[in-house]
């Protein structure tokens, strides 16, 4: 990904607390020769060194995964931004947080390890819920999937948050976008902006 030096992202543990919180992306891969992307949720290690994730047995992504260099994308909010809301002149462009993830592919089918990875997603994302969901499915259902486990070589951040422009104009374009109800991309400016 392309990243002039004000939107890179260096801080490790920052770039996997936001890839936490936005851990729904894409798995980029190539089939045939061509590159083909599924859309899911990722799992990170505690020791943020893999990541796990499952894919539908019948989606040919999954045929062809394994040793394969893969490529992650996650991203999180963004908005348009009018060179309206600045003081000084500047052109129309987009605000956003993204990360990339590259890492070897491995496919799995065990069973069990196939129900942590079901099991793990289940938790953390029925845990927003007054009444969770509680894992309650037929085991023969795993059998339809297939487990990748990545072992990531490689990680790259970028949050293009107005960083280029004046602190006034930084101001101006949190504003707007509280006006506009974008308050997410406006939260994650102004704790840039405070750095």
């Amino acid at each position: 990904m392309y990243i002039p030096k004000h939107f890179a992202v260096k801080d490790h543990e920052a770039i996997f607390e936001f890839a936490e919180e936005n851990a729904f992306g894409q798995l980029i891969s190539t089939l045939d020769g061509e590159l083909f992307s599924t859309h899911l949720p990722f799992l990170f290690s505690k020791d943020k060194t893999n990541i796990t994730c499952h894919l539908a047995r019948q989606n040919p992504q999954s045929a062809n995964l394994e040793g394969q260099e893969v490529l992650i994308t996650l991203s999180g909010p963004h908005a348009y931004i009018s060179p309206s809301w600045y003081t000084a002149p500047g052109v129309p462009t987009w605000n956003y947080q993204a990360i990339h993830i590259y890492g070897t592919a491995k496919v799995f089918t065990d069973p069990e390890r196939l129900k942590v990875v079901v099991d793990s997603l289940t938790n953390k994302y029925e845990s927003a819920f007054e009444s969770p969901w509680q894992p309650d499915y037929k085991a023969s259902m795993l059998r339809a999937i297939v487990g990748v486990e990545i072992a990531i070589t490689r990680v790259q951040g970028k949050y293009k948050l107005s960083q280029n422009r004046s602190l006034e104009d930084q101001a101006r374009v949190i504003e707007q976008l509280n006006t506009l109800g974008e308050n997410s991309l406006a939260k994650a400016m102004a704790t840039e902006h405070k750095k």
